[in-house]
């Protein structure tokens, strides 16, 4: 497996490519602020070369996480569209419907279900679990769901996870995600169900976008993928045979960037641990 070649910037590979299927939390805002450079890089592909969709796991449809963008500074300028895995969800919660579902996950995360005839309910009750996060992202981590999971597996529920992410960045800390309790939620034998990164159907919304955009089919040698997750970014790309652009300086950040800069020898190691594999790395999106 080669190693990732390092770049300088994305300008040097513009030329290979089309478009962009572009992750959001990480490479382009840290969940407190956006960053700038990252966002000018987007920015002049799509004015320069092709859409930049941006594919994101945020568990809900993709209108409130515009207006987050929007209020990060995320000019609207730096991409196309947005496709989440909450919009990729609803179809899963669709398939469901009518029924009763146990909700776990904040409140601000409750237009995942918006129109959809579905009906709460506790975990001893429910058909199915359906999960965005922990109810409490803050101070709460998977082992504290353990013993209500532990009732759903033995009840043979699928739990629908709206965000395959296990952790991400907000500021310089690393909060749990929904994928951390399908994660241990498998571990206790329940079955686990996603839409989102790095499964199939939130590839197949990003790229009916990209082909709208082009208005025409799209070449897939000609999408590369950026992100700086390896379970879901970096396998999700390699999974369905597309290019990606590895943005180190973000969850991994701690291990794989040092006072000099992005150490390809670690993004290396780290990739061939996974069995993964990146075809550029850069520190941080710049143009």
């Amino acid at each position: 497996m080669t190693s990732p070649t390092k770049i300088s910037g994305l300008a040097e590979l513009a030329p290979r490519y089309d478009v962009l299927l572009c992750d959001v939390w990480g490479v382009i805002h840290n969940g407190r602020e956006s960053f700038p450079a990252a966002c000018a890089a987007l920015a002049r592909f799509r004015a320069e070369v092709g859409p930049v969709i941006l594919i994101s796991n945020a568990p809900r449809p993709h209108p409130p996480i515009v207006e987050q963008l929007d209020s990060l500074a995320v000019p609207r300028e730096a991409y196309t569209q947005l496709i989440t895995s909450g919009d990729a969800t609803r179809l899963l919660l669709s398939e469901r419907a009518p029924g009763k579902v146990w909700k776990v996950g904040p409140d601000r995360d409750w237009p995942l279900y918006a129109g959809i005839d579905l009906q709460e309910a506790g975990p001893a009750e429910a058909d199915f679990v359906s999960v965005t996060g922990p109810y409490d992202d803050e101070t709460e981590e998977p082992a504290d769901y353990r013993e209500r999971l532990i009732l759903c597996a033995d009840r043979k529920l699928d739990l629908i996870c709206a965000n395959p992410d296990i952790v991400v960045q907000r500021g310089d800390k690393l909060i749990y995600c929904g994928g951390a309790l399908a994660q241990l939620y498998e571990s206790l034998g329940g079955r686990a169900v996603m839409a989102g990164k790095p499964y199939q159907p939130i590839y197949d919304m990003a790229l009916a976008a990209a082909e709208t955009a082009l208005g025409r089919a799209v070449d897939r040698s000609r999408v590369l993928c950026v992100g700086d997750g390896l379970p879901t970014d970096v396998r999700g790309a390699n999974a369905r045979g597309l290019d990606v652009l590895f943005v180190a300086n973000g969850i991994h950040g701690g291990e794989t960037v040092g006072p000099d800069g992005l150490n390809e020898v670690i993004v290396a190691d780290l990739m061939r641990q996974e069995g993964l594999k990146a075809d550029w790395a850069i520190a941080d999106l710049v143009w």
